[in-house]
């Protein structure tokens, strides 16, 4: 038995979920699983333990939308890729991700496609691998951002059809089914998670979207049209509903008072953390790669040649410190943003994105400037600060 103790734990609240800090609270971690939060004072002696220092407590964060991260990534199509990626993640607080893949040859997507399905039968310590999420290519070439116009496609489910166990999010252009639903309905059926990105929709387009069944938003405002008083577009039709909206709260992709405007708009619910981060991610400044195109880093900023953002190289701590900051809000209720939000749209919160006796001990604990201290995965440590 492990006891995390001396930290501000994040726990969810009733009945709203909301998470607030409790301190003098033991976290007890066995067999992969939290089996007990209770009083400090409690513990027994001898019990072994991790102090937390007086940093938050919280669930391991979760990153739906991830491309790539200390110089591997997701269309590499190899295991040594994803295995970088589940090593290193746990440095940033992530426990669990969706590798994410681009617009590509539909070979190359089912190559990639093909490791994540195995990664997600590993358990072999680092972060762990949920499944796989689609940008692409059923897409608008009108608003491609990073992604290549020519292998762009119309939408087919019986391409997902072989890996209806792999994909959990794929993104599309609504207005490119040209007013038919039936992949939409295919994709629900198969508990795949339809995502309206990379499109020029209209704000009637989109709300026929969500009524549809499409009730998430790719990077809310990046690849679509800019919200406007008279043609709101897809930004307006995410933040008139209760559709799930991505955020890259890099500091980049979106002003702070972007940020504001949606949790205020959307009264603090249904938005998720991403980092839409590719492989460049955590290697400095210089030149990468993201989709077989060139792209250059400078600091936060990932550019391709032609200076069209290409992605982003924020991890989810920064992310997550930068949304509390401008948001104007506490770090508890951000990091619900990375944890809960994400894993009960998934449909796994029973598991994981809260801590609640039961649950997978999938924790990540961090200061007020959310430096990551420690990570756990099915109670294991992943990562721990140097000291």
């Amino acid at each position: 038995m492990l006891a995390i103790i001396n930290g501000r734990v994040l726990l969810p609240q009733e009945p709203s979920g909301h998470f607030a800090e409790q301190r003098g609270l033991a976290v007890l971690v066995e067999d992969e699983r939290i089996q007990g939060i209770v009083p400090q004072q409690q513990l027994a002696a001898g019990t072994e333990v991790l102090d937390a220092g007086g940093r938050y407590v919280s669930p391991g964060f979760i990153d739906l939308h991830i491309h790539g991260f200390a110089g591997a990534d997701t269309m590499d199509g190899t295991g040594e890729a994803l295995g970088k990626m589940r090593q290193g993640l746990p440095s940033t607080g992530v426990t669990a991700f969706l590798p994410t893949t681009m617009t590509c040859p539909w070979a190359d997507i089912e190559g990639a496609l093909a490791v994540v399905r195995r990664e997600m039968e590993k358990n072999a310590g680092g972060a762990e691998v949920l499944g796989a999420y689609l940008e692409g290519p059923f897409i608008n070439a009108a608003h491609k951002g990073a992604q290549k116009a020519e292998n762009i496609r119309k939408a087919d489910f019986s391409l997902l059809k072989p890996w209806l166990d792999t994909i959990k999010y794929v993104v599309l252009a609504p207005e490119e089914l040209q007013g038919d639903y039936g992949f939409v309905a295919a994709c629900r059926r198969a508990g795949i998670i339809v995502s309206m990105g990379h499109t020029d929709a209209t704000y009637e387009q989109a709300m026929e979207a969500y009524k549809q069944g499409v009730r998430h938003a790719t990077h809310l405002f990046n690849a679509m049209p800019p919200l406007h008083h008279r043609r709101p577009g897809t930004v307006g039709a995410a933040l008139d509903t209760d559709c799930v909206a991505e955020l890259i709260a890099d500091g980049i992709h979106l002003a702070p008072a972007a940020l504001r405007l949606v949790w205020h708009a959307k009264g603090g619910e249904n938005i998720v953390l991403i980092t839409d981060s590719m492989r460049a991610c955590g290697m400095g400044d210089g030149p990468s790669e993201l989709g077989g195109q060139q792209v250059f880093v400078q600091g936060q900023l990932a550019t391709l040649a032609d200076g069209t953002i290409a992605g982003s190289v924020a991890t989810m701590d920064h992310v997550v410190r930068t949304f509390a900051g401008a948001a104007g809000i506490s770090l508890a209720r951000a990091a619900e943003l990375a944890a809960r939000v994400p894993a009960e749209e998934m449909g796994c919160a029973d598991e994981r994105g809260s801590l609640k006796v039961g649950s997978l001990a999938d924790i990540t604990i961090f200061d007020d400037e959310v430096r990551i201290y420690a990570t756990l995965v099915r109670g294991r440590l992943a990562y721990q600060a140097k000291k």
